[in-house]
């Protein structure tokens, strides 16, 4: 692991995600910027004091000199944004797969050149868009996938947060105080860190693709500056419309993440607050409600799959990162039996890309006079 220090918060949701399934076990990190906070997290996690090192180089060379079966695997980066790159490459290029969180670099050069790595080496590259992890949003893609809706005319999906309505990066938040620096967040701010969460989450269950936007972002937090709340009309590859918001600055929401695909026949709603129940919207007859769990025969084997328990066991976040990490280590398992892992569920490189796209289109958009600006 590189980061997930002492005062993070995402690093022990991987430790935690990952192990659920018992496919992967931390052996080694790099778990700050600062060696002795390295060394203190590597104790506090019951590490051996020599599989704790004081930066991701040290650990990348030191552990690529360990016999095969003894050195780690692949490296999972867990620090902020422009600490994605340069790790994720050094991993590549001495043959250890990477699990990144999102979004995957700090510009489309970067995201490309990562890919350009993975398609050359052959490793496996593991994007954490955790949202796809879950049942029902695997039930939902299914469904749009397999035409039961129609053809999609309509794509609703919202990120509102309101952690960020005052100027928390001034109170020692290490949280906002990251996520609000441009050398460090990238281009932008709230866009970058949910609005590629709706993004993903959109196109993950349409199948669709993001041809153009029009953006409009605002920061509202005086002295802040990187966008904290904005709204983007999308069009979509097959001429359906679309309307993304993400906010920080929605005052008293939490992760309040939801999506409403619409096509011809049916349409579709799924939100995180209630992530087990998907429902479905017909025309002249009632509501259905899906439910996840694993013994609900009547779901798709994507969602059943994903599904630990019986229904009325609710399973949540966790379970949701988890399966991505399921996912990798399944795809890992196939690299090395020496099969091809393309084609895996669950976000790679080239969903980053997408983002980093997607963020790079969303801010030329909002300062645009012309405001409609095609994704490249």
């Amino acid at each position: 692991m590189v980061g997930g220090g002492p005062g993070a918060f995402i690093g022990a949701v991987h430790r935690l995600a990952a192990s659920m399934d018992g496919q992967l076990q931390l052996v080694c990190g790099a778990f700050s910027s600062s060696a002795e906070k390295s060394k203190q997290a590597g104790a506090d996690l019951y590490l051996p004091s020599n599989r704790v090192y004081d930066n991701f180089e040290q650990m990348i060379l030191a552990e690529k000199q360990l016999p095969e079966g003894e050195r780690m695997d692949a490296v999972v980066i867990v620090t902020p944004n422009h600490v994605h790159f340069a790790p994720a490459k050094m991993a590549l290029e001495h043959g250890f797969h990477v699990i990144c969180d999102k979004p995957a670099t700090l510009t489309v050069q970067e995201a490309e050149g990562l890919k350009k790595l993975v398609d050359n080496t052959g490793l496996v590259f593991c994007l954490t868009h955790n949202y796809t992890g879950y049942p029902m949003v695997k039930q939902a893609r299914a469904m749009a996938k397999e035409g039961k809706l129609g053809k999609i005319r309509k794509i609703v999906v919202e990120y509102p947060q309101g952690w960020l309505a005052t100027r928390l990066e001034t109170t020692g938040s290490k949280q906002a105080d990251w996520r609000t620096d441009p050398a460090r967040s990238g281009a932008a701010g709230c866009m970058g860190d949910i609005g590629t969460h709706a993004e993903n989450l959109a196109e993950y269950i349409s199948g669709l693709k993001i041809e153009s936007v029009c953006a409009d972002l605002s920061i509202f937090v005086e002295g802040r500056q990187l966008d904290d709340d904005g709204s983007v009309l999308l069009r979509f590859n097959n001429g359906a419309k679309g309307i993304l918001y993400a906010s920080q600055v929605s005052v008293g929401e939490e992760n309040n993440l939801r999506i409403r695909v619409y096509g011809e026949k049916g349409g579709l709603e799924w939100f995180q607050a209630e992530p087990n129940t998907l429902l479905a919207k017909w025309q002249n007859e009632p509501v259905q409600i899906y439910r996840a769990g694993g013994n609900n025969s009547y779901l798709h084997a994507s969602a059943l799959l994903a599904s630990r328990l019986p229904a009325g066991h609710p399973e949540g976040y966790l379970e949701a990162f988890a399966n991505i990490y399921l996912g990798f280590a399944k795809a890992f398992w196939l690299h090395a039996a020496g099969k091809t892992w393309k084609g895996s569920d669950f976000p790679t490189i080239e969903d980053g890309i997408r983002g980093m796209q997607f963020i790079d289109t969303v801010v030329a958009s909002s300062f645009s006079e012309q405001k409609w600006v095609a994704m490249k």
